[in-house]
């Protein structure tokens, strides 16, 4: 690249300019977005609707120009030297689809943390990976994968904050599950191939409808709309015999009015992990009625997933221990993990990074999940518009496992006799269900009186319904009605109401936003009394979450901002269920404090901001058990997150870019009690002891992360991209032990992108993805536990191996 360097500059001497106006008014537009089609270029208009871009070449370009309310433009431009081209752009005949999501959305001069995906920015990484693994190159983002290879059970933490405090919204509806609070992105596979755009909001961000975001939201904008008739053709293969097979159509717009168009998708994967397979099935159906000042659109969407488990992790003394340290292991969980010669057999001859526990052959996670949305939109007049959704989500499956020596107690079954012997222990087949249905509305009210004013009034009011209960369907010594025994079986409700009113007044180079929320949650669910017996509980909880910033623009790229907010997160069901309500914990608060800057040039885009996240009550493990018996997470009075964030994109040349960002944080849990199980050397429990701590280390918080991407374009057609990332050290637990952490990783990836021109056929690409080039050992994940037996610690460690060098091919045509 240095060598040919002065080629490029000596070629890259022409300058094109120009001005944007609008055609009805002839107005200047400042803020128009112009970007050089198929080179990444972009920039946007000034004050003066002026643009400019410097040091191209001479060829011809594609032009595009957009503006939300207006047409979007494309113009063919010639250049030989400096060009001066000066255009137009019309009013648009229909509202624009993002009013759908504007409501819970960060605007360019908001005192808010954000990164924008664009429909290219996803497609280009596309090629059968799950979500989570699409987003590893934003900012403070770490990704991981049960199989090892991005498919099936995949995990994302953003700011070092799980899925469960990650806040999901698909068109302003809530995504995450209602109970647990995650996100199971296996339920939508290839939903990507479906997805317009994503804002990811990092800290507590706007408010937003569904649980409170503690460390992130992710707003997701599904297809929107397409003006001429189409068809895509996606097929990927790669390692571990995965197969990607996506078909996309669309009507384009008939009489100008209507539009329907649809996805059908498989993917199908071995996994890097023994047995660690996927089959996953997926759709999408998207109709919309566009009137001259409304937009209906109804979609329909589901994903159907079978994965084999692998949930179960490897044991460190697999991974990386001695045969002393292998079989010290065994004896350890000999009768409560290997039971059977198979069970010995797999945990000594399999390969260490491959390691599945699990051996019986329909270890299986089955589930399906169908989303139905009404999402409306109406500008009423040009101050006032309106945007409502309603929704209904359908869930049904279960998870389905072998159980060596269950007692007979724990599943309803009566001892019995043969001969002199008691049998009250049998190896059994259990699943364990999960059916529910979730259903609501959301709305919102955007007043805009004056270019200075903007009033957003919004909520949401959602309940949910989930039946949980667990059957046995084959056992070895018990006698079960009809092949199989129900053992358990409990109804939750749970509904969620949410209103906030948000306004950003502008004055001069100020702009002053606030934003007020207010949260009803009403849960009712089957737990402990104080007595220790299940009854029917119900706790209400109501929370106040404001929220205010101030920004100031500097000039016309550049500016910056600082912002105050409040979230309150209610516990999770395990949190709720396996507590009375003496030992139920609180709810948890953050208060969430960021000073950025942002800076967007012609060919640079580069923010920088500081954040302070500040816990009160946050629930963590601690390995204390309850008034009942139970292992549940506890309230910690103080805990923080601290940290700096760069992210930049630096477009070099018309061949060239480079893309990067950094994250330093300090994550601290100022003080807490751990405990261990004691027991005697014949294993008879002792009781707890406890061990206290202070300024230590938030599990799964890497101080360091950091990703960089380098892309380059020797011709127009195609890309070579080298994709690197960075993930420091990461702590097991809260007590920064090191024998209990994840090591530090850097991972690079390769991706080269060819499109190719047929006549008759839109586009062909073909992309290569190859993973971990250099075939890095790493893990991503894990969990830890200890015992005190005999008066000595032991500790169990277990881990999440990635896969080694993989690969993802693609092929794509567009009609």
């Amino acid at each position: 690249m240095a060598i040919a360097a002065p080629l490029w500059v000596a070629a890259q001497n022409a300058i094109l300019k120009g001005k944007i106006t609008d055609a009805a008014t002839k107005e200047a537009m400042a803020g128009a977005t112009v970007t050089l089609l198929d080179y990444n270029l972009q920039t946007q208009t000034d004050a003066n609707g002026s643009f400019s871009f410097n040091k191209l070449r001479n060829g011809n370009y594609q032009v595009q120009i957009t503006f939300l309310g207006f047409k979007p433009l494309v113009k063919a431009i010639s250049i030989k030297d400096d060009t001066q081209v000066d255009l137009a752009l019309e009013k648009a005949l229909f509202l624009a689809d993002e009013v759908i999501v504007s409501a819970t959305r960060a605007s360019a001069n908001s005192a808010t943390t954000y990164k924008n995906l664009s429909k290219a920015d996803i497609e280009k990484n596309n090629l059968g990976q799950d979500l989570p693994f699409l987003l590893n190159q934003t900012p403070s983002v770490v990704v991981t994968s049960d199989a090892g290879a991005g498919i099936g059970y995949t995990g994302i933490r953003i700011r070092g904050s799980d899925a469960t405090r990650i806040n999901v919204t698909i068109n302003g509806i809530p995504y995450n599950d209602t109970e647990s609070q995650g996100t199971f992105w296996v339920n939508l596979p290839d939903f990507a191939s479906s997805v317009d755009n994503i804002q990811i909001q990092r800290g507590v961000g706007t408010s937003t409808n569904g649980a409170g975001a503690f460390g992130a939201s992710l707003n997701i904008q599904t297809s929107t709309r397409y003006d001429s008739a189409f068809a895509e053709v996606n097929n990927s293969i790669g390692s571990f015999g995965t197969i990607k097979n996506t078909l996309k159509v669309g009507t384009g717009l008939i009489n100008g009015k209507f539009s329907i168009d649809g996805r059908l998708s498989r993917i199908k994967s071995d996994g890097f992990i023994d047995r660690g397979f996927s089959d996953l099935k997926s759709f999408y159906v998207s109709g919309a009625y566009y009137g001259k000042s409304s937009i209906l659109r109804a979609n329909v969407f589901s994903g159907a997933e079978q994965t084999y488990q692998s949930w179960y992790g490897v044991p460190e003394a697999k991974l990386r221990g001695s045969q002393a340290d292998l079989l010290t292991h065994y004896f350890n969980n000999l009768g409560s993990t290997y039971f059977t010669q198979q069970d010995s057999l797999n945990l000594f001859n399999s390969n260490p990074r491959k390691y599945n526990s699990y051996l019986y052959d329909n270890q299986t996670d089955n589930y399906q999940q169908d989303h139905y949305q009404l999402l409306y939109a109406k500008e009423i007049n040009s101050q006032l518009s309106f945007n409502g959704a309603l929704h209904y989500t359908r869930g049904r499956g279960y998870y389905e496992e072998f159980k060596h020596q269950e007692d007979f107690e724990d599943y309803g079954f009566a001892p019995f006799l043969i001969g002199a012997e008691t049998i009250d222990k049998t190896d059994l087949i259990r699943r364990r269900w999960l059916d529910n249905d979730f259903y609501g509305l959301t709305y919102s009210l955007n007043y805009k009186p004056s270019k200075a004013l903007d009033f957003t009034l919004g909520g949401a009011y959602n309940e949910y319904k989930g039946a949980h209960f667990g059957e046995v369907i084959w056992a070895r010594f018990a006698q079960l009605d009809n092949n199989k025994q129900r053992y358990y079986d409990n109804d939750a409700t749970k509904t969620d109401f949410n209103v906030f009113g948000k306004a950003t007044y502008s004055l001069n180079n100020f702009s002053i936003y606030t934003d007020l929320q207010y949260r009803r949650v009403n849960y009712s669910f089957l737990g402990f009394n104080n007595a220790g017996n299940n009854v029917q509980q119900r706790d209400i909880l109501n929370f106040f979450n404001p929220k205010l910033g101030l920004t100031y623009q500097i000039d016309k790229i550049s500016n910056v901002y600082a912002s105050f907010a409040r979230a309150n997160k209610e516990p999770n069901r395990d949190d709720y269920t396996e507590s009375t309500p003496g030992s139920r914990p609180l709810a948890e608060r953050l208060d969430n404090v960021e000073i950025g800057y942002r800076y967007l040039r012609k060919n640079v885009t580069a923010g920088f901001n500081l954040y302070g996240m500040f816990y009160k009550d946050q629930l963590i493990l601690t390995g204390e058990v309850n008034d009942v018996g139970a292992y549940v997470r506890d309230n910690v009075d103080r805990s923080y997150r601290i940290g700096a964030e760069f992210d930049a994109k630096w477009q070099i040349s018309n061949q060239l870019s480079w893309a990067t960002t950094a994250t330093l944080s300090q994550n601290r849990i100022k003080r807490f009690s751990e405990f261990f199980d004691v027991y005697d050397a014949s294993f008879d429990y002792l009781g707890q002891r406890e061990n206290q701590y202070t300024n230590t280390d938030i599990a799964f918080s890497p101080s360091f992360i950091a990703s960089n991407e380098f892309a380059y374009k020797p011709i127009k057609a195609l890309e070579i991209a080298l994709l690197t990332k960075y993930v420091s050290d990461q702590y097991l637990d809260n007590t920064s032990n090191n024998a209990r952490k994840l090591d530090a990783f850097f991972v690079n990836d390769l991706r080269l992108s060819h499109n190719l021109n047929f006549r008759g056929v839109k586009n062909v690409n073909l992309s290569l993805l190859v993973n971990n080039i250099f075939n890095e050992k790493f893990e991503s994940n894990g969990y830890t536990f200890g015992y005190i037996l005999d008066n000595n610690l032991i500790t169990e460690n277990y881990y999440y191996p990635q896969a080694g060098t993989n690969f993802l091919l693609s092929l794509s045509a567009k009609f």
